[in-house]
């Protein structure tokens, strides 16, 4: 990835248009990423379909054994056929369980799941380190916040609205409503204009130009800019022009409805992997699906024209080719940015492939985001309504994320993979005499997972399974 871009993408340096554009391509899905190439090359007489496959990452990367010295080989960096995807002398798609015989249909007939702004927020939440009690104050945080990302209910409206057994106080939910004020999109729970705008300028190192005044007027001073522009508001505050002049644009650059980043997927919107993932030589490799790999290049014939042109067309051929040029170099952030977080997650979660549910190891944001040189909410953008076909099935990548409580062994173990604890001792109980949540839980604690009765009712019923005395079955 271009210096540049990486910095831009990883640390947020300066909300230049090309960047808005680089963040918004990584958050788009497959699907909705190839509708965007498709209106850009409508648009671009510069851009033209090709159907050169450009080999945007390295497709290998040990999740087992064997560091960085297994990638050295001189092996191709593409997919291999399906007939290569075996383990052990078996075939990838002989492995797969019951519940993931999904990836045994066509692609056409796999429907994306839905990814609202509420269930990405609530995602996050979940996998944050907070207490039971705080979590469920931020759960009616988030859902009192609008598609735009705005919590415009007042906060004394929400904490009447609890359940009295909390006895929350404002200070409270003022402090959990800050926590997730930090989630993606940034600027997220904001209740007015000028703290959407304050969070994102937040994120922003200190150097950024303009960024001390720029939080100044978004203080207040920003609600009067239309009525006596930028030297109106200049001359009032006493402020050098060129620098108000900064200001204003590093605020116009910022994204007044975040929220609307994420919107929900159409139900029948069918997957698309953006990764493949797989194992070779007792390894695990990741690379882009082919779908995923940039189809679109610059039409050289225009480009050319450009050399021999002048005045309104040279100015007209110029904008457009630095536009596909930026779209180009985004695709490329965009596909390294996939890469980087997929290899850190199988890195992570090698057992998870291997052995399904059960070995899932907990694993956060915040984890991934420190071993990739990344901010958690490019983590959280490249994952967001991204698919990756494994052994295993058609996965989302947020799969590979799960939350954790610490076992009597001294390690962890994720709540996905306690969840499927649960599933197999129901699985293995006698109909007749099925298993309570407080015997469940008696169960797991033998085993080295201290889980109260209540946890284990929320896991049972998360999973829609029903209480003990409905799965009673005579005879």
């Amino acid at each position: 990835m271009k210096p540049r871009l990486q910095a831009a993408l990883g640390q947020q340096l300066v909300m230049t248009p090309q960047l808005r554009q680089a963040i918004r391509l990584l958050q788009l899905s497959a699907v909705e990423l190839e509708a965007e190439l498709a209106a850009a090359v409508e648009s671009n007489p510069l851009l033209d379909w090709t159907e050169t496959t450009i080999s945007v990452a390295n497709g290998t990367t040990n999740g087992e054994a064997g560091g960085e010295n297994a990638t050295n080989g001189a092996e191709p960096e593409h997919l291999p056929p399906e007939a290569e995807w075996s383990t052990d002398g078996e075939p990838w798609y002989e492995r797969l369980g019951p519940a993931d015989s999904d990836d045994d249909t066509p692609i056409a007939e796999q429907v994306a799941e839905s990814d609202t702004l509420h269930d990405h927020l609530l995602w996050q939440l979940h996998l944050s380190p907070l207490s039971a009690r705080d979590r469920s104050i931020g759960v009616a945080l988030i859902e009192s916040v609008d598609d735009d990302g705005y919590l415009r209910e007042p906060l004394e409206n929400i904490a009447s609205s609890l359940d009295p057994a909390l006895e929350c106080s404002l200070e409270e939910l003022t402090t959990v409503l800050h926590q997730i004020q930090q989630f993606d999109p940034v600027g997220v729970g904001a209740r007015t204009l000028g703290e959407c705008l304050r969070l994102q300028l937040a994120q922003l190192p200190p150097e950024t130009p303009g960024r001390a005044l720029a939080h100044q007027l978004a203080n207040g001073p920003l609600e009067r800019l239309p009525r006596v522009g930028v030297a109106g508001l200049a001359a009032e505050l006493k402020l050098d022009l060129g620098e108000a002049e900064t200001a204003v644009q590093l605020l116009r650059s910022l994204d007044p409805r975040p929220g609307a980043q994420i919107g929900a997927i159409a139900s029948d919107t069918y997957i698309a992997p953006d990764v493949v993932i797989w194992r070779q030589h007792g390894l695990w490799r990741v690379a882009l699906a082919d779908g995923m790999r940039p189809r679109i290049s610059i039409h050289r014939g225009y480009e050319n024209m450009l050399r021999h042109a002048s005045g309104t067309d040279a100015s007209y051929l110029r904008g457009h080719l630095q536009e596909a040029r930026w779209l180009l170099k985004s695709l490329e952030a965009r596909g390294e940015t996939l890469i980087k977080v997929a290899r850190c997650l199988i890195k992570q979660q090698a057992a998870f492939l291997e052995f399904g549910d059960s070995a899932l190891r907990p694993l956060t944001l915040r984890e991934v985001a420190a071993e990739v040189g990344l901010h958690e909410s490019t983590v959280s953008r490249a994952i967001a309504r991204k698919y990756a076909r494994t052994p295993r099935g058609t996965v989302p990548l947020r799969a590979f994320f799960a939350s954790g409580i610490e076992t009597g062994t001294g390690g962890e173990a994720s709540s996905t993979a306690i969840q499927a604890m649960i599933r197999r001792l129901i699985e293995a109980e006698n109909p007749r005499k099925p298993l309570s949540d407080a015997r469940l839980a008696e169960t797991l604690k033998a085993t080295g997972v201290p889980v109260a009765r209540r946890t284990v009712a929320k896991y049972r019923e998360a999973m829609s399974i029903p209480s003990s005395q409905d799965r009673v079955r005579i005879g």
